[in-house]
């Protein structure tokens, strides 16, 4: 079986040493949409030098390693078909603001796998630190068709409710056209995101957008919108991917204010508003300010 549970879950974690520059952190920005207008002051907080923030986000692509889909399949116990994979969900846990440049310790290893019947759930945890202490924390969640079926444990299965009423604020935010060959040079080079043969082979009508490309691109819109640009007010960041989105579509961001966090929907403003990220939370260090 490809997929051994068992021996993904025995394995021991995966250590490595992860370093970033200004440039990776630019290169992530752009890749997420930033710098237009490029001289707007907002915009330059994510591409001048001088005035550089890190986006909580790019803890997602720091290093320039494999994302956290990418990794979990290459731990033992994991040998399957990249055609068959999919990002289920991710959440991401700031313990203290990145900095622009640093050297750090990541610590990666899967710490679930749930049979959903026709699929296999993989929990891929990371925890970085450096020398002065823990950095971020991530959990992605792998969903591989066809690799369930063996009995095992389902899982959790609640889910947040949904938010009540109208949204506070709602916004669009264009795709480009070559968005995901740009995003990808921060070190995701999944096919799917670039190859037309491949994507048909998974089952899309051309190549789609990383979905956390999507991930740091909302959390932006959040940050600019209802943060006045203070990345450092993101205590953590929770989502579950529902739907693709394709380069040159337009995101179409729904966002509720709450009591220390931020609820958000997104869809796909070209398809009918189709669902790509729900049960979304962005978790502050302290209250919205109305």
């Amino acid at each position: 079986m490809p997929l051994d549970a068992a021996t993904a879950l025995a394995a021991g974690p995966r250590i490595t040493e992860i370093v970033w520059t200004a440039k990776d952190v630019q290169l992530y920005h752009l890749g997420i949409g930033a710098g237009r207008p490029a001289t707007a002051p907002g915009e330059l907080r994510y591409t001048l030098e001088s005035r550089l923030h890190v986006l909580p986000s790019f803890a997602t692509v720091a290093g320039g390693g494999a994302p956290g889909v990418i990794s979990a399949l290459s731990m033992p116990g994991v040998d399957v078909d990249l055609a068959h994979v999919l990002h289920g969900g991710q959440r991401l846990e700031i313990h203290r603001p990145i900095p622009v440049e640093g050297r750090a310790e990541s610590v990666s290893r899967i710490t679930a796998v749930y049979d959903k019947g026709k699929a296999a759930l993989l929990v891929m945890r990371t925890e970085v630190a450096d020398g002065d202490g823990p950095l971020w924390t991530t959990e992605a969640q792998v969903f591989v068709r066809g690799e369930g079926g063996w009995g095992g444990d389902r899982g959790p299965s609640a889910r947040p409710a949904p938010p009540l009423g109208e949204p506070d604020v709602v916004v669009e935010r264009p795709i480009r056209e070559d968005q995901a060959l740009l995003y990808r040079l921060s070190g995701d080079p999944n096919p799917l995101h670039a190859d037309p043969d491949f994507a048909r082979r998974a089952g899309y009508e051309r190549p789609v957008l990383h979905g956390l490309c999507t991930y740091g691109m909302t959390l932006k819109a959040v940050v600019d919108t209802l943060l006045g640009g203070e990345v450092n007010r993101v205590r953590a960041y929770d989502t579950r991917f529902t739907g693709v989105v394709y380069p040159g579509e337009t995101l179409r961001i729904r966002m509720w204010r709450g009591d220390g966090a931020i609820r958000v929907a997104v869809s796909a403003a070209d398809r009918g508003d189709a669902p790509v990220l729900a049960d979304t939370t962005v978790e502050l260090s302290c209250p919205v300010r109305l």
